[in-house]
């Protein structure tokens, strides 16, 4: 069986050749836009990323041994939005006296909960929080009792004699939180995921240890 096209395949209607006169300059020109549509990828990835999360640089002793100076931390921005802040995330809050400022600290008391520090030793609603995160526990100046509100967080560091937290400023309001302590990438050692620790479940309310003044700690803020 003999095959016929059904019209013509280099011509048009008035016998014109089809073909590009500079078939170089299409192809440049689809070069170009491919470029541009990459670039403007890149630039909207970057501007996601930067509004998702923040870099953060550890300064001082207050988290060690778990973090040292130095050591730089991705923040998740976006962790809080729609999950409220749980016990032992690490974050990145405001000073509450000097918000231009931030911190890198442990949420230990969550909203409408009473924390106590007594011997060094957290409670919370009257159950001691199992931390074996903690080298060393406070020795003097840490000890008191906080009844928190209900958008409020205590917050204490991991090297609890050498800390400026929520044992000396009190208890911080959720506005403050800036993010969750996410990944570490910097030195490549430390490089991976901040982990979360686990707590054994703590009752709504619950008889306290003998109440203790809260008190000052009059060290440097770290």
């Amino acid at each position: 069986m003999d095959f016929e096209p059904a019209g013509p395949l280099v011509e048009n209607a008035d016998g014109i050749d089809n073909k590009p006169d500079h078939p170089g300059l299409s192809r440049q020109h689809s070069l170009w836009r491919d470029v541009i549509e990459i670039v403007l990828l890149i630039v909207t990835i970057y501007t996601l990323v930067n509004l998702a999360t923040a870099r953060a640089v550890v300064e001082g002793q207050s988290m060690q041994p778990n973090f040292y100076t130095g050591q730089l931390v991705i923040v998740n921005r976006f962790a809080y939005y729609f999950l409220e802040p749980q016990r032992g995330d690490v974050i990145v809050l405001h000073d509450p006296k000097d918000p231009s400022q931030d911190f890198i600290k442990r949420v230990v008391g969550l909203p409408n909960e009473t924390v106590q520090i007594q011997g060094g030793r957290v409670y919370i609603n009257g159950v001691e929080l199992d931390e074996p995160y903690i080298a060393e526990f406070c020795r003097a100046g840490c000890d008191g009792t906080w009844t928190l509100k209900s958008d409020e967080y205590f917050v204490l560091g991991d090297n609890r004699s050498n800390s400026f937290d929520s044992h000396s400023f009190g208890p911080i309001a959720r506005s403050l939180i800036v993010g969750q302590a996410w990944i570490r990438y910097w030195p490549p050692q430390d490089v991976g995921m901040i982990q979360h620790p686990g707590y054994g479940p703590i009752p709504s309310s619950g008889a306290l240890p003998t109440p203790i003044p809260p008190t000052m700690k009059p060290s440097g803020r770290t």
